[in-house]
């Protein structure tokens, strides 16, 4: 009975810890909601923006008008809201979606602040894929003429990916030796690719210029359609290995110890980041950063645990991509700046206050 009357403090105290952990734990995600929810409107807000700049200028009511009351507005307005504007701001979010999340998992899964698809190689060698058809009128892949370019683009980007994982599987390669080969893929294609502008006609090096600097002026609905369907796939199976892929950011033993087959899941993960970075890059051209500075935004605001990281990750990279395109229409009135510009121009600064913070923390 003494024993008994003895342990019910310890036990009221433990339920209290218990109740205030739980409050904690509720506080922290509604918080992190609460965060996603406010970036999805800040993305919406964004999206409505990049409709409503051009040549011809609209307002925010004027472009909500046509897209939910098409018929009650004028037929111009309506023709350049949703056969010429739309299709664009989309790709904007889709491409920065899906970007922003091959990179959030590239990141992951190397455990490495600076992977992504740009400093990889993984850009760089699309880029290469797509000068071929360009210059030389090459296809990877047997296709019609009018796919060559998206294609050749796609299967470089996946072939660099599986060379990247392929290396990265070998005994010894350390987290390092992958960000040099990464670099070292870089400068290779970027070379190859300077050499076909070497041999280009001038049309033809026209055309390889306006491709490497990345724009979203051709999108058209069918290819907003293809990114968004990568989009759709790539979404739910993360979800899926959301634990697994928080687990991996512990280290590989002890997500082995855990239980998670840390081998298979870099190869599902590789796979599908292949598929994310290369579809948007061969359809918009080379956009760098956006796999780099959005999963580090959406880390900083909602965390690690990939629940809210994986969405986090998305929004944040839309947003990134987005609010980019409405900055490359106001720079210059009446003039559309190649966006991967303005991206790099963002991109560089983070990139070097994230190599001076990992500097930092290394002291």
């Amino acid at each position: 009975m003494v024993a008994t009357t003895d342990s019910l403090p310890g036990a009221e105290q433990h339920g209290q810890a218990r109740a205030e952990g739980r409050a904690q734990y509720r506080a922290l995600t509604t918080r992190r909601l609460l965060v996603l929810g406010g970036l999805f409107v800040a993305l919406m807000v964004s999206v409505a923006l990049d409709m409503g700049l051009g040549p011809a200028r609209y307002s925010l009511e004027q472009v909500i008008a046509a897209i939910f009351t098409p018929d009650a507005v004028g037929n111009q307005l309506r023709v350049v809201i949703w056969d010429i504007r739309m299709p664009v701001a989309l790709m904007a979010v889709t491409v920065g979606a899906c970007l922003s999340l091959a990179g959030a998992q590239m990141q992951t899964i190397l455990a490495n602040p600076l992977a992504s698809p740009f400093t990889l190689g993984i850009s760089a060698a699309a880029g290469f894929g797509a000068a071929l058809a360009l210059v030389a009128g090459v296809a990877v892949f047997p296709t019609a003429i009018e796919y060559m370019v998206p294609i050749n683009a796609f299967l470089m980007a996946m072939l660099a990916s599986m060379f990247i994982y392929g290396v990265s599987t070998l005994r010894g390669v350390t987290v390092e030796t992958i960000v040099l080969l990464g670099i070292a893929l870089v400068f290779t294609f970027n070379a190859l690719l300077s050499l076909l502008e070497y041999l280009a006609s001038e049309q033809a090096l026209a055309a390889v210029v306006f491709w490497t600097m990345g724009s979203l002026t051709k999108a058209t609905w069918p290819k907003v359609g293809v990114t968004l369907g990568v989009l759709v796939v790539c979404v739910p199976l993360f979800a899926r290995r959301a634990w697994a892929l928080t687990a991996l950011r512990l280290g590989d033993d002890k997500a082995a110890s855990m239980g998670v087959n840390v081998r298979g899941l870099r190869l599902e993960t590789m796979m599908l980041v292949s598929l994310l970075a290369a579809i948007p890059v061969s359809f918009v051209g080379t956009i760098g950063f956006v796999g780099l500075v959005g999963p580090h935004i959406a880390r900083m605001v909602v965390g690690e645990d990939q629940r809210f990281f994986l969405p986090g990750s998305v929004i944040c990279g839309a947003l990134l991509l987005s609010s980019t395109s409405v900055v490359s229409k106001m720079l210059i009135p009446g003039a559309v700046l190649p966006i991967g510009v303005i991206t790099a121009l963002v991109g560089v600064p983070f990139f070097f206050s994230l190599i001076f913070t990992n500097r930092r923390r290394a002291w």
